[in-house]
């Protein structure tokens, strides 16, 4: 028997010798819609639909870890909304306008005025659910300030923000009945050429494989960052699931060349190898925090005396970015701490210093709880003592393209969060993420409620019920075949060769030559996926196996996305094209050829409506220096 290979974009396994699987042999389950994702974003969605009407037994929500176990959870500092809750001049067109600054104006402008608009009552709405927020001494929800954004917008728990939004809509969609399904791990999209007709997938508990029969299905499966080496996510997921399934139904991805390095991820050096690359939020700048090199002594850079200071060093943000220092934009502050460490001004573990030691000791216990006791357990006291960090992985900005409703253009299949593209243009305004998920959950919910209400009772189900298994089995069969190889090469090894030559050649700094090398490099791990060995169906490999598809597919995109621009923009820079160039304010658009090939194309970026537009003339930023 023949191993299985990988086709020519490295998305499917084709086993010579696999056999379809009877229906019989597999679980096959029937709803109107399908939630793939059970974040933030698949749960507002479901959310949306049964406050609009529908069924709850007409819906499924399924995701591949356990129940309230999803990458929201790691998501602390904060969700914007222009509430004005401190700073009352600040409103939904200034959010619009920082959002657009931050995204080098390649963000999709109606995408962008679609969340901003809607922030403020859906931070209301999770209030009136019971959301733990961090409150103002007059018991309003307090705001902080966060990188790049012009005023306070920022609401937060604590620095346990996702974590408190994710419980509160889990709460919401257990309280109305809404079905889930957990450890169900979603391989593939059927669909009949033009439309969605449901999803493959196999229950990782068990091996059993199991079809789901839907009209539509939402893809909130998460971005692609943990395809890096170093990265702010678990291994397990951000691995390209939901641009690579949207990818192989026919839907086209946009922009996934804007990868964001969070200036401050974990260093493993100091902290260990399974710390490495988390997230110390951007909360800990946001309340103050400060960065530090260990280039010269801390009297030195203190410019005053009377204050405790880090044992670092100079003060760097004073040299790349003197008025908005630690809350510049998170490319520009990553790009800082990463020269600072290339030129040897880092800490011996390679890091530089965060230090918000001059805060009292209660208020870092009160506002950076979660961060506190992390580093504590480590053995370091934040309140005393600086916590090293450097760049990390963080967030995709591009994914799927959609319209304005979240829909692709296969029929029927709608991508939100991180698995879209459009909202945060070259770079991600810190606190959107979270905002994205509740704007476009709630935006495709209702979209996706008028649609059913439209098409009745799902006429014609039949003959699409016939195309999914016709599907399905053959799908089935190559995963069955897949299973218990007896190969060479192990999958989670190829991943890792993936995530180093993504970190090494498309990471916080890119050129040309490196670009190439990296596709030629993709070729060899494409080739040696073509010799798997896999354990069965309930054996980590085999996921791994799946996650190796996904993860083929996505790199190959980011690096020709990347290759394509020649210009530095945003959170992509270039060495050898430093400069932005506005006649590369457009979108790269990967899609297929005629022959099931990589296209790379460019698409024209809209322009914000006037009320937008005046916030942008009038010029609104940041004044870091409020916080001193």
């Amino acid at each position: 028997m023949n191993s299985p290979h990988w086709t020519a974009t490295g998305e499917s396994f084709e086993p010579a010798d696999s056999e379809a699987v009877d229906p019989d042999d597999y679980e096959t389950v029937e709803r109107r819609v399908l939630v793939i994702g059970a974040g933030a974003a698949g749960a507002r969605t479901a959310i949306e639909l049964v406050e609009q009407g529908v069924d709850p037994e007409a819906l499924l929500v399924v995701g591949k870890r356990g129940h309230g176990d999803a990458h929201t959870t790691w998501a602390r500092g904060g969700v914007n909304g222009a509430l004005g809750t401190l700073d009352p001049e600040d409103d939904w067109t200034i959010h619009a306008a920082d959002t657009l600054n931050e995204g080098h104006h390649v963000n999709d402008p109606g995408k962008v005025e679609t969340v901003t608009k809607r922030m403020p009552a859906l931070l209301r709405e999770l209030d009136e659910w019971g959301m733990a927020f961090s409150r103002t001494p007059d018991g309003e929800i307090d705001q902080r300030y966060f990188g790049a954004q012009s005023f306070r917008r920022t609401a937060f728990a604590g620095d346990h923000t996702g974590e408190s939004m994710l419980d509160t809509l889990v709460e919401r969609a257990q309280a109305l009945e809404i079905p889930y399904r957990e450890n169900l791990f979603v391989s593939d999209l059927i669909t009949d050429g033009d439309r969605v007709l449901g999803a493959a997938a196999v229950d990782i508990d068990t091996g059993e494989f199991v079809a789901v029969d839907a009209e539509i299905v939402v893809l909130a499966a998460g971005g692609y960052t943990a395809l890096y080496s170093r990265h702010s996510s678990r291994d397990d997921e951000n691995t390209g699931d939901g641009p690579a399934l949207a990818y192989r139904a026919g839907a086209d991805l946009l922009d996934v060349e804007f990868v964001q390095f969070h200036p401050t991820g974990m260093v493993g050096n100091r902290y260990g190898d399974e710390w490495d690359g988390r997230l110390v939020t951007e909360a800990v700048r946001g309340e103050g925090g400060r960065l530090y090199n260990s280039g010269v002594s801390a009297s030195d850079a203190s410019g005053g005396s009377g204050e405790r200071r880090s044992p670092g060093g100079e003060r760097f943000m004073e040299r790349y970015s003197p008025d908005q220092m630690e809350l510049d934009a998170r490319d520009v502050v990553a790009r800082a701490i990463a020269k600072e460490i290339a030129e040897g001004r880092g800490t011996d573990s390679g890091g530089v210093y965060l230090d918000i030691s001059h805060r009292d000791r209660d208020f870092i216990e009160e506002r950076l709880p979660r961060m506190h006791e992390r580093f504590a357990d480590l053995g370091v006291d934040m309140a005393e003592e600086p916590v090293e960090v450097a760049p990390t992985a963080h967030y995709g900005m591009g994914g799927v393209v959609v319209d304005d409703a979240g829909e692709t253009v296969v029929d029927g299949l709608y991508a939100i969060g991180e698995t879209m593209a459009g909202v945060h243009g070259a770079n991600r305004l810190g606190g959107n993420s979270l905002a994205e998920t509740l704007a476009f959950g709630e935006v495709t919910g209702q979209a996706v409620a008028d649609r059913l209400a439209a098409d009745g009772d799902g006429a014609g189900r039949d003959e699409r019920t016939d195309a999914l298994h016709a599907r399905a089995g053959a799908h089935f069969g190559d995963l069955a075949a897949l299973s218990g190889r007896d190969g060479t090469h192990d999958p989670e090894a190829l991943l890792d060769d993936v995530r180093d030559l993504l970190w090494t050649h498309a990471g916080i700094l890119r050129d040309g030559e490196g670009l190439r090398e990296a596709l030629d490099e993709l070729v060899g791990v494409r080739d040696r996926a073509s010799n798997l060995a896999v354990g069965d169906r309930t054996d980590r490999s085999f996921e791994f196996a799946l996650d190796l598809g996904f993860a083929l597919t996505v790199a190959e995109a980011v690096l020709r996305g990347a290759l394509e621009r020649e210009e530095s923009r945003g959170a992509h820079f270039r060495t050898d094209y430093p400069e932005t160039d506005p006649a590369w304010r457009r979108s790269v658009v990967i899609g297929r050829d005629s022959v099931g090939a990589m296209r790379v194309d460019t698409a024209p970026v809209g322009t914000p409506s006037e009320a937008v537009q005046d916030a942008l003339d009038a010029g609104y930023e940041l004044d870091y220096h409020q916080l001193e």
